[in-house]
């Protein structure tokens, strides 16, 4: 293909390819040619243009194909305007002869100057039409009109008789068409004017479209200006004006949906929110209207005045029209349509309609009421009790009893659409009504009908509340269940015999309900269908199914009139048997079969159902074959009609009342039922499939013989009806035989199956063939064998050899591609061949694109299923597609569309393969691209689609082949094409940022554009795949495009942000002093600025807001700059092209302001949420302009301001909940220190507590109880936060004073300042906190009762608990989930800071510490129950916080939130922070025990750090408060017994006299086994199995993280605490234990430290052993000699490891284990170290590490030996004197030949001669005055003279003032032996004179300094004193 690329035509090598090859050839020669022109040089194109021109027009005759046609005319075009004119003439002479040489018929081209003419010639273009040329004629009919409108009048115009239209006359003109059809106005036929003619649908569908083309045209400002008008003209249109367009109940119905239709594209996709309210109320006043006309005509008395009553009800469909569409505006517009609901006018006017005569208009404002309630949730018990207390007023009106049930029924139906519920008393209410209606119904038979059928519909609408409300008015369902039928056969008899026509409708009526009741039941209830409760179900239906039997015989005797009641009938029981399970009533299966088989074979109805029955059965996929009629099209609504005939315009809410309550269908507005002859079709054939699947097989083979007589004794169109039923029944048996894994039967049962099926794909319904090839592919997969799938593709492979009907080809070629697809591909060579032979063959059958688009779709799923096989048949099947793409007429799209499966499916079997560099692949890589090419080119959508498809699949596998830039400009060039980007989502998105990095559609980019195109889109499918795009737009960008983004939400959120309300907002009280007026700063730049969303839905504004959130996470894990403003600025100034979002802060608090404050309830939660994710983030951010000030606290008015609105009394609870999150989250941020700024919102909590306190009964009466308890909980967690934060901070600032004693007095001030916030924090929470303690623990009380195990049940309280009712128990258990954690820890804070004594101020010191249960909640003095005892009240306090903390700890769920678990863990160590607590853990040791158990588990599932590092802290406060109980038994027995009598007391402590531990009851086996869990996972190689295994790396030290060294310290300091709890006894059971996981962690964490700093570990580890060695128990009689023998073999350990050579010897940090020596020498006792084999060991140690040649080593060493020269029994310290002095002396004395270079030497030094010094303080008087003669030379040989002090170094001059600062001390401490020295020493005299004088003044100086700087060697002491 390479060599295409030229400007001429290369023909030697064209005349060189094939016939395939050169059509390719020539349309990529066309391609590079298209791209080259532009480029080229005139003088180029002059020089070659002849050539070109003759090769172009020459390529006319050889007739191309439609896309290669395109390209010779563009670039014919192009060349003539680029280069010479000359033969332009010519070529289209040429051209000409090419048209008037064709044979083909002339087009017909409309023109006229006469717009009426137009307009009549696009009314008759629309008859017969098809749905490609309804929309092109609608596009142009409107485009037409709207400019027709618009345009302004010119003098051409005026000379060409141009006359301006106006808007009547537009709508007239289009109002014509839609009432008289193509007739028009131009001539009145005269069966138009006698009403015997209806316009054609085809017309009206057409016309109904162009209205939406008309308005859109127009635009949505021109259409809020001309709102009235047009709403006028489009009600007019089903008006009794017009009474031949409504004659008949189908053509109301259709003329019906096309309105809403208008009315839907129109009003909602055209107007934003402020427009739609105008909009809705314009309809409420044309609704208010007409109620009022048929009022006075209702209740006009004068019968000649009186309308006629079908002109009343004429006004029906305006009313329904009008009602539907103001129902969806308000669904639309959510809590933002609250003004339009207080404006009294809208509500009447809904409610006052229900009382219209006309059953249609009756639901529809039922369903209006519905749409309000879902909108605005507050709003629904009101109208839920205005409705039943109407419904009791006017029983006695049948049209109130029908509309007001209707009413309720859609409410009740809306509730689970309103998370916040409704009151729990309502259902008992309406349960109450429903059975007063149905007890009522035969007192008066006039209203009898309607009383029966409200009550069952009340009922059936109540079950969808769900369990927790039916539950309790189950038995009164089931007992009116049980009565509604005859109890026996024989009762049935006699009511046959009694009944008359009205009396069976009645009954039927009933029955109908009763089961549609009960089929609700099973739908919504099924947590209830216990097996008790299925056998009250089952009784009545044996009699149910006897009636359906006798129907038939009921209805002969009494005529049609029951024929419609006995259809309903049917259709309910049918739709009931098919949820139930069917063993319920397999006794019924034959009777029921009997009469699904009569329905199926025995149609009322000739109607073509196809269209509602079989689309289920098919493929998904399967379904683009045929058109877009049955695509979720736009226009799926109104071009419904056309697809189900005459008869049948469409389902309606009056065909099936009580789909009033159900859950409407996606992408429907409202419930659409079919009528009841339809609907019983559809669920038979259901409910067939259900029971064929169970009944025996030999009954199979009887069922389908009977179906295949009754196909074979039909004809025409009844024979079709029957198929159709028949097939879709038995389709659907097959799916269930599929899911359930059953056989189909013998061979008999399979020879009919195959012979009914193979009928069907050979019907002439493309449908019915389309859902006959699926169940042919089903039948195969059911069958499951192999042979049998082999017979019947070798039955389709005949049929497609010998047959020549479409039909046959068509559906056999299909039954091919199914087959395989549900048998999981093709396994054979030869079968491959086969089915590939015939496709290709029927692929290029050009007498029937409906043949080659079936074979070609056949082709691409064998392509998909047969992988790797297929890859000898790519290149001829690439061949083929290129070759139809370049031939077959775009207009044949469902060909185009099967061509780019095919490719698809072709590209993803080549895969990586296209990868190569091979010709082959090449060519092949080529093809593929020239396919994408053509397809890009294709007018339609879908095709484009897959042309992207295409494209993003060739990039996956060679992403340097394939250029995106073509396509990139292809989506930028319109909005609409951005719905490609969209429609493809699935197979674009994992490549969408590397083709929309840098698209910018205008200003707003491509992301504006598809934020806009959300705004205006209703397709909710639609618009979530648009939010996915975005998502992941975002998600790829954000960062990179900060501003940007940030800008378009932004722009999103203030376009419709109503600042008038916002500047209302109450700023007074504090705000008036605050310096920033927040209401000001957030509502500057309003309307000034131009903002490219006008006024956007407020779905698309919340979706801004997430888009906040999710922006905000991003750029956390983008980095720290973003939240570090200091840094960012730093950054920015660096590169300017860099963006932080800490530099948008006010932006984001302006967003989350806009959204808390907007009038959308939904938005508000969103703008809160993002006010919380902003404080988290930001909170600790600082200020660098204000040292000591965070960058949020200027923002603290705006923050208030946004939270104060949350708190009205009118708000919603969950608004208000998420307020107080938001509240408590900002004040525990620490944002705000002074007590008067926090004070603001604090005081919207004191608000909400107060609220509270009043307790559930004064909560109102308009959301569910729960939403109550969810409220109330989210003050109580909000003020536990606080209070804990207030806690911590000063526990902080106290912890911050007791270090600052030993600091500056800067530090102190700051302190202050610290201790001033914590307490003013505290205070403000004090002064609630007596109240707070109280709800807090009723509130764990509550807690606690709900997590009892199900058993228990019966023991809850009856009324149910202080913050939650006992019927919505269910619906508050999640809320309590929600908080009790921070509760929890909240109320052990309280508890521990009071010392579980909590004095009753209002009760006096006698009552102490009352329990606060829900039976003492909200009660007086006088009803309390007797007052417990303190003890008896701690008791209860501490098991219940224990209780809640253990059962949670247990089993903490795996999606249990970190934050509860750590909260948890925190509330145990507050409990046991007291005394109290741990007296009662202490005594208790099964509970600790326990409790140690529940740890130790958590540990072993839980990996995060802090729950580890919280649980050990827990399990050392247990072994503290047992080894606190341990000493008290201990103190007690010595008072008791006496100090005389020690030798008789018994052994306290675990083990006993035995030492024996019993795992499971023991507390210090607990312990050890939890430290060892903990230590052996952070160093596997303490496990002596683990050792040896290759997972441990020997010969390698592991180095812990900062997380892992914390935890073995922690690990560590309780394992050195376990001897204190033991018997001695126990404690030499558990020592070696001990001391070996001690020093194994010394040993493998003891590495040279990198910055001289100890390891933590190493510390902890000394740590433990310091504390092991001072254990009692190593000096107790009873373990002295054992401990001796023990702690002898660990200090041989750690000796052997000094000695140890190996890998590790350079690794290993020798002054962590010689520190661990000195820990045993100075804190064991004297026995264990000084035995003598152990001490020359030791002191060899001390010997080799003197002599080191690390400085740090060395100054370590003497630092040491310093501490044990002092120990104050010399059989310890004299040895090593002995031994080692004699070496410090040498090496001291050596130092005056080699002088310190640098510090470390010096410090040697230093620490040398202390130790010297040290040792002379210590030293015996007879041998002090030998040390002191040793001592003053070495300090004198530091000394310099005057000359050499001038040029010493640092460390030289340090040694001199160190030695002079000494030799100061010792001269007047021994004075004589210092005389005495200097008399025999003229020269030591002298020098020392020299220096004393030289350096006077300077030594004070630097004593001075050396007392405030403490040398470095201080400072490690102090860190590394484990002495």
């Amino acid at each position: 293909m390479e060599l295409a690329h030229s400007l001429l035509l290369n023909e030697e090598e064209y005349n060189q390819l094939g016939e395939y090859q050169k059509s390719e050839f020539i349309f990529e020669w066309l391609r590079f040619l298209e791209k080259l022109l532009p480029v080229t040089s005139r003088a180029d194109i002059r020089e070659n243009q002849k050539k070109l021109v003759e090769q172009l027009t020459s390529l006319l005759n050889n007739a191309p194909g439609p896309p290669t046609r395109r390209l010779v005319a563009k670039n014919l075009a192009v060349l003539y305007s680029t280069g010479d004119t000359f033969s332009v003439y010519q070529t289209i002479e040429k051209c000409n002869e090419l048209i008037r040489s064709k044979d083909d018929s002339l087009t017909v081209f409309m023109w006229s100057t006469d717009l009426d003419s137009v307009v009549t010639l696009c009314f008759k273009s629309f008859e017969g039409s098809n749905y490609d040329v309804r929309l092109a004629v609608s596009k142009l009919l409107g485009t037409i009109l709207a400019r027709a409108l618009t345009s302004k009048q010119t003098p051409a115009s005026t000379k060409h008789n141009f006359r301006r239209i106006s808007l009547e006359e537009v709508m007239e003109l289009l109002g014509t068409g839609f009432l008289r059809g193509s007739s028009g106005f131009l001539r009145a036929s005269g069966d138009m004017l006698k009403g015997t003619s209806s316009v054609s649908r085809d017309v009206r569908v057409g016309v109904t479209q162009a209205y939406v083309v008309f308005a859109s045209t127009l635009g949505g400002q021109w259409l809020e200006r001309n709102f009235s008008a047009f709403l006028s003209h489009i009600l007019d249109l089903v008006s009794q004006s017009h009474p031949k367009a409504i004659q008949s109940q189908m053509d109301a119905i259709g003329c019906r949906r096309c309105v809403s239709f208008i009315l839907r594209a129109t009003v909602g996709g055209l107007l934003g929110e402020k427009a739609q309210i105008a909009a809705a109320k314009e309809i409420c006043q044309a609704i208010w209207k007409l109620k009022k006309v048929v009022d006075a005509a209702m209740s006009d008395s004068n019968l000649e005045t009186r309308i006629m009553t079908a002109d009343v009800t004429a006004s029906q469909h305006v009313l329904v029209c009008a009602l539907q569409e103001l129902g969806s505006l308000i669904h639309g517009l959510g809590t933002t349509a609250a003004p339009l609901l207080q404006d009294s006018s809208t509500g009447i006017s809904v409610i006052s309609v229900i009382l219209h005569p006309s059953i249609s208009v009756r639901l529809t404002a039922a369903w209006c009421l519905r749409c309000i309630a879902v909108a605005l949730p507050s709003y629904v018990s009101l109208l839920l009790d205005r409705c039943i207390e109407r419904l009791s007023a006017l029983k006695s009106s049948p049209e109130a009893v029908t509309g007001y049930s209707f009413a309720v029924a859609a409410l009740l139906g809306a509730v689970k659409h309103c998370p916040l519920g409704i009151p729990h008393g309502k259902g008992k209410v309406i349960m109450t009504v429903a059975e007063e209606l149905l007890c009522s119904a035969s007192q008066n038979s006039r209203i009898s009908v309607q009383r029966t059928q409200a009550g069952w519909l009340l009922i059936a609408a109540l079950m969808t509340l769900g369990p927790a409300v039916v539950q309790h008015h189950l038995p009164r369902m089931l007992l009116l269940w049980k009565c509604v039928f005859p109890l026996s056969p024989k009762d049935l008899e006699t009511e046959k015999t009694r009944g008359d026509s009205f009396t069976w409708q009645v009954t039927l009526e009933g029955r109908a309900g009763a089961l549609c009741a009960i089929k609700s039941f099973v739908s919504h209830c099924a947590g209830l269908l216990t097996d008790e409760v299925v056998q009250r179900l089952l009784p009545p239906l044996p009699s149910a199914v006897d009636l359906l039997t006798q129907l038939s015989s009921i209805c002969k005797s009494y005529g049609n009139s029951l024929k419609t009641s006995s259809t309903v009938y049917r259709h309910k029981l049918y739709e009931l048997l098919a949820v139930l399970p069917p063993k319920t009533y397999e006794g019924n299966f034959c009777a029921v079969l009997k009469e699904l088989v009569a329905d199926l074979t025995i149609p009322d109805s000739q109607i073509d159902a196809s269209t509602f029955l079989l689309p289920s059965l098919c493929h998904e996929d399967d379904l683009l074959l045929l058109g877009p009629l049955l695509q979720e099209t736009d226009h799926r609504f109104i071009e419904e009609q056309l697809i189900l005939g005459n008869s049948v315009a469409g389902g309606s809410l009056e065909y099936d009342p009580y789909s009033i309550y159900e859950q409407v269908a996606k992408r429907d507005s409202i419930p659409k039922p079919l009528p009841p002859v339809l609907s019983v079709v559809s669920a038979a054939t259901r409910l067939f499939g259900v029971i064929f699947s169970h009944i025996a097989e030999t009954h199979r083979l009887q069922v389908l013989e009977q179906l295949l007589n009754s196909i074979k004794q039909t004809k025409g169109s009844r024979q079709q009806t029957v198929q159709l039923n028949v097939v879709s029944a038995f389709s659907t048996s097959l799916k269930h035989l599929a899911n359930c894994k059953g056989s189909l039967g013998p061979e008999e049962v399979k020879r009919s199956a195959l012979t009914l099926v193979m009928g069907a794909l050979e019907s002439n319904n493309p449908l019915l063939r389309c859902a006959a090839a699926e169940c042919w592919a089903r039948l195969a997969q059911v069958v499951s064998d192999s042979a049998f799938a082999a017979g019947l593709a070798q039955v389709s492979f005949d049929k497609l050899k010998s047959a020549r009907d479409v039909v046959s080809r068509t559906g056999h070629s299909l039954a091919l591609g199914c087959l395989y697809r549900y048998l999981g591909g093709i396994g054979s060579t030869q079968h491959l061949n086969a089915c590939v032979g015939i496709l290709y063959t029927l692929s290029q059958d050009s007498t029937s694109p409906d043949v080659q688009a079936w074979a070609l779709h056949s082709l691409s799923l064998i392509v998909d299923l047969a992988g790797p096989l297929y890859h000898v048949h790519v290149e001829p099947t690439l061949s083929l597609i290129l070759m139809l793409l370049l031939t077959v007429p775009p207009t044949y799209t469902e060909v185009h569309q099967s061509l780019g499966r095919c490719l698809n499916a072709l590209i993803t079997t080549l895969g990586p393969e296209l990868q190569g560099s091979s010709a082959t692949v090449s060519a092949l890589r080529t093809s593929c691209l020239l396919g994408c090419a053509v397809m890009q080119d294709n007018p339609d959508c879908l095709v484009q689609a897959q042309a992207i498809s295409c494209l993003q699949q060739l990039h996956m596998f060679a992403p340097r082949h394939v250029n995106l830039s073509s396509l990139v400009s292809c989506l930028c060039v319109s909005i609409c094409l951005l719905i490609l980007v969209v429609y493809m989502l699935l197979c674009v998105q994992p490549s969408v940022t590397l083709f929309l990095v840098d698209i910018n559609i205008r200003e707003i980019g491509l992301e504006g554009a598809l934020l806009g195109l959300l705004d205006k889109e209703l397709d909710q499918r639609l618009c979530q795949d648009i939010k996915e795009t975005l998502s992941h737009m975002l998600t790829s960008m954000a960062v990179e495009k900060l501003s940007f983004w940030l800008k378009l939400c932004k722009d999103v959120l203030a376009a419709s942000a109503d600042f008038n309300t916002v500047a209302s907002i109450d700023t007074t009280q504090e705000e008036e002093t605050a310096k920033v007026d927040d209401a000001s700063i957030l509502t500057s730049e309003s309307d000034e600025r131009f903002h490219p969303f006008s006024n956007p839905r407020w779905s698309t504004r919340v979706f801004a807001a997430e888009c906040v959130c999710k922006i905000i996470n991003q750029c956390e894990n983008a980095g720290s700059a973003h939240f570090d403003i200091t840094l960012a600025q730093e950054r920015k100034q660096r590169d300017s092209r860099d963006d932080f979002l800490v530099l948008h802060l006010a932006d984001l608090i302006r967003m989350a302001f806009m959204a808390a404050t907007d009038h959308s309830d939904q938005l508000r939660l969103s703008g809160l949420q993002t006010l919380l994710i902003v404080v988290r983030k930001f909170a600790a951010v600082p200020e660098p302009e204000f040292p000591g000030h965070v960058i949020l606290e200027q923002y603290q008015a705006n923050v208030g301001a946004a939270l104060r609105p949350a708190f009205a009394p009118e708000t919603p609870p969950d608004v208000t909940a998420k307020a107080c999150q938001v509240c408590s989250a900002w004040i525990a941020s620490g944002v705000v220190s002074d007590p008067n700024d926090l004070r603001r919102v604090h005081q919207l909590l004191v608000s909400s507590l107060v609220k509270v306190q009043a307790g559930k009964e004064a909560q109102g009466q308009q959301y569910n109880e729960s939403t109550s308890t969810m409220e109330i909980l989210a003050v109580l967690k909000a003020w536990a936060e606080v209070y804990i934060v207030a806690v911590e901070k000063q526990k902080n600032a106290s912890d911050a004073q007791n270090h600052s004693l030993k600091n500056t007095k800067s530090v102190e001030e700051s302190y202050r300042d610290t201790s001033s916030s914590a307490s003013g924090l505290l205070d403000l929470v004090q002064a609630d906190l007596g109240t707070l303690s109280k709800l807090w623990l009723a509130a764990l009380q509550d807690f606690a009762l709900l997590i009892l195990p199900s058993e228990y049940a019966s023991q809850l309280p009856a009324e149910g608990g202080t913050f939650y009712t006992a019927e919505t128990i269910e619906n508050a258990r999640p809320h309590y989930y929600n908080s009790w954690a921070l509760i929890l820890y909240a109320t052990a804070l309280w508890l521990t800071t009071t010392g579980f004594i909590v004095v009753d101020p209002d009760e006096g010191v006698t009552n102490l510490s009352r329990p606060v249960t829900p039976t003492t909640m909200c009660q007086d003095s006088s009803t309390r129950p007797s007052v417990k005892s303190p003890e008896d009240v701690n008791t209860d306090r501490f098991h219940l916080i224990l209780g809640i903390s253990v059962e949670f700890l247990c089993s903490p769920r795996s999606d249990a939130a970190m934050e509860n678990i750590i909260a948890c863990l925190h509330a145990l160590q507050a409990l046991f922070d007291v005394p109290w607590p741990r007296s009662k853990i202490g005594g208790d040791q099964e509970l600790g025990v326990e409790l140690l158990n529940v740890l130790h588990r958590l540990i072993l599932t839980r990996e995060s750090p802090d729950i580890q590092l919280a649980a050990l802290e827990v399990v050392r406060l247990i072994l503290f408060a047992a080894q606190e109980h341990v000493k008290e038994k201990r103190r007690s027995a010595e008072v008791d017994d006496g100090a005389a009598e020690k030798e008789t007391l018994p052994e306290f402590g675990e083990g006993k006299d035995t030492g024996g531990l019993v795992p499971g009851k023991s507390l210090v086996f607990a312990t050890l086994e939890l430290c060892v869990c903990i230590l052996v996972r952070q160093l596997p190689q303490l496990n002596p199995k683990l050792t040896c295994s290759p997972a441990v790396q020997s010969g390698k030290h592991l180095l812990l993280s900062e997380d892992g060294s914390r935890l073995v310290s922690a690990a560590l300091v309780i394992l050195s605490d376990v001897p204190a709890i033991c018997s001695p006894e126990g404690s030499v059971s558990v020592l070696p234990t001990i001391l070996y996981l001690i020093i194994g962690v010394l040993k493998e964490t003891a590495v040279k430290p990198q910055d001289g700093q100890l390891p933590l570990t190493v510390a902890a580890s000394l740590q433990a052993l310091k504390g092991l060695l001072s254990s009692p128990m190593a000096r107790a009689e009873k373990s002295r000699t054992a401990w001796t023998d023990l702690l002898r073999s660990a200090l041989v350990t750690v000796l052997d490891c000094l000695d140890q050579v190996d890998g590790l010897q350079q690794q290993r940090d020798e002054v962590s284990l010689l520190t661990a020596i000195t820990v045993f020498i100075l804190s064991s006792s004297p026995e264990v170290t000084t035995i003598e084999c152990l001490q020359k060991h030791c002191i060899e140690k001390f010997k080799i590490t003197l002599d080191s040649k690390d400085p740090f080593v060395q100054c370590k060493c003497y630092q040491l030996l310093h501490s044990i020269f002092q120990h104050p029994n010399k059989t310890v310290s004299y040895p090593y004197i002995h031994s080692l002095a004699p070496s410090i002396v040498r090496k001291l004395l050596e130092t005056e030949k080699a002088k310190p270079e640098n510090a470390a030497e010096l410090q040697v030094i230093q620490e040398g001669i202390k130790v010297l010094t040290a040792l002379t303080a210590t030293a015996e008087e007879e041998h002090r005055a030998h040390l002191v003669a040793c001592l003053l030379p070495i300090l004198i040989s530091f000394l310099l003279d005057e000359n050499a002090l001038g040029s010493a170094t640092n460390a030289t001059k340090n040694l001199h003032e160190f030695a002079l600062q000494n030799l100061m001390q010792i001269g007047p401490q021994y004075s004589s032996v210092f005389k005495k020295l200097m008399s025999s020493s003229p020269t030591m005299k002298a020098r020392l004179e020299s220096a004393v004088k030289g350096n006077q003044e300077s030594i004070k100086v630097k004593t001075a300094k050396h007392a405030k700087n403490p040398g470095k060697s201080s400072s490690i002491q102090l860190k590394t004193n484990f002495l």
